[in-house]
């Protein structure tokens, strides 16, 4: 999500490999960038006895269609239905119509989303590579910016007017960064968004 990574067509070759090396794992995708992405969706689901593909509708219909697409094996299907009945798992059906109806007729043109989303990305990260900023996205609405503090970086950005996470909620082991989502910019604001950016991890 942070850095729009993608598995590409010969990672995922790999990686079916390894899996068909150990089909009692249960494998789960999220596919959250669907709609939103230019880049193939390389699934390995189906190369182990369990998994699940899950799709969200909500980045590429709208927000307020916060839903998801399930498939997956017999078993763990099942499991999932069975856990839903502990708690509240109901969804509005009213919603599952709406979101059908967009998908079945095309209401939405997802191609012409993805091209949006990517524009916007490249262009963001040039202005930043030109004001001497490093910063990465592969594909969706985010880019990634290294950055030495989180806390400071972000506190800056928001005083800005711009849309920052701190990068601490998306990894493990890697070094500090900030998200940037690009759905409110425009490709001609690219630069001014930059020079905000760049401004904000200046060291003081």
């Amino acid at each position: 999500n942070p850095t729009g990574a993608a598995v590409g067509a010969r990672r995922a070759a790999r990686l079916r490999e390894v899996l068909a090396a150990h089909p009692a794992t249960l494998l789960v995708e999220d596919d959250h960038g669907h709609g939103i992405v230019a880049e193939p969706l390389n699934s390995l689901a189906g190369h182990t006895d369990r998994w699940a593909l899950v799709r969200s509708t909500a980045k590429a219909y709208g927000p307020d269609l916060r839903l998801a697409v399930l498939t997956g094996d017999e078993v763990t299907l099942d499991r999932v239905r069975g856990r839903q009945l502990l708690g509240p798992g109901w969804v509005s059906r009213l919603l599952q119509d709406a979101v059908l109806h967009l998908w079945e007729t095309g209401a939405v043109d997802t191609a012409a989303v993805a091209r949006s989303y990517t524009r916007r990305r490249e262009a963001l990260v040039r202005a930043l590579e030109e004001r001497g900023v490093r910063a990465h996205g592969r594909s969706g609405m985010n880019v990634w910016v290294p950055v030495g503090d989180e806390t400071g970086a972000v506190a800056r950005l928001l005083q800005s007017g711009w849309a920052v996470a701190p990068g601490a909620r998306f990894r493990l082991a890697s070094p500090p960064g900030v998200r940037l989502t690009v759905s409110p910019l425009t490709a001609a604001g690219a630069g001014e968004v930059g020079d905000a950016v760049a401004a904000a991890l200046r060291p003081s």
